[in-house]
């Protein structure tokens, strides 16, 4: 593709319009790998991030940086958020990855539209079934928290880690279900509730593995050590 470019790019003269937007593609694309706009943790940014001998575009999930070295991200379609790109990156892999743990040093620079032509999409090629990341999991956190509207308060119960949001999605429908009616009076002062969040690498050790037990049975344990 890139070599197809090149020819395009030479210095005989052409007053096609496609050859003209493709060399000019081409140039931006050359200009912006010279100088990638550098990309550091906690930047809500899209960023550019090396897939073998390709460049892809990927979003980053806020608060989810694992010290200097990985990062949560998802691979997007470059034409992202345009329906046809939707379409298309389904039809490529792009939508059915997920969140994925992103070595930092993987990472170009922050997104930049020039990038687009060293995308598989650009080339209609699917992303391969390794691209070398792992999926980042994901947790619910069963929280008491002070009725006063302030965020004093702790965490009860830490499951985690789900290789799935459906599975997540179904613990926590469980745990809301049992605390229905009684967030305000389990704990006198506090307000216990649950919510979805990425899963904490760095605190693994405090986490209860929701495939080996019940969660309602780990929350009802987490209530009675509370109550203590």
């Amino acid at each position: 593709m890139i070599r197809r470019i090149f020819r395009r790019c030479d210095n005989t003269p052409s007053t096609l319009t496609e050859d003209q937007a493709a060399c000019e593609a081409f140039r931006a694309m050359l200009a912006a790998l010279r100088s990638p706009e550098p990309w550091t943790p906690g930047r809500g940014q899209d960023v550019a991030v090396r897939i073998g001998p390709f460049v892809e575009r990927a979003g980053t999930r806020p608060g989810d940086d694992h010290g200097p070295d990985l990062i949560a991200v998802s691979l997007l379609h470059p034409d992202t958020p345009h329906a046809a790109a939707h379409l298309h990156g389904r039809r490529l892999g792009y939508t059915e990855r997920g969140w994925l743990r992103c070595q930092t040093a993987a990472i170009l620079g922050i997104w930049q539209p020039a990038y687009t032509i060293l995308t598989h999409a650009a080339a209609s090629l699917p992303l391969p079934d390794d691209i070398g990341m792992e999926p980042a999991h994901y947790a619910l956190y069963t929280e008491a928290r002070k009725r006063d509207d302030s965020l004093d308060g702790f965490t009860m119960l830490r499951l985690g880690p789900y290789t799935q949001t459906r599975h997540a999605q179904q613990d926590y429908d469980r745990i809301t279900t049992a605390l229905d009616g009684r967030e305000a009076t389990l704990l006198p002062g506090y307000r216990v509730g649950t919510r979805f969040a990425p899963f904490d690498v760095s605190d693994h050790h405090l986490f209860a593995d929701p495939y080996e037990t019940d969660p309602v049975a780990l929350l009802e344990a987490a209530i009675a050590g509370a109550s203590a």
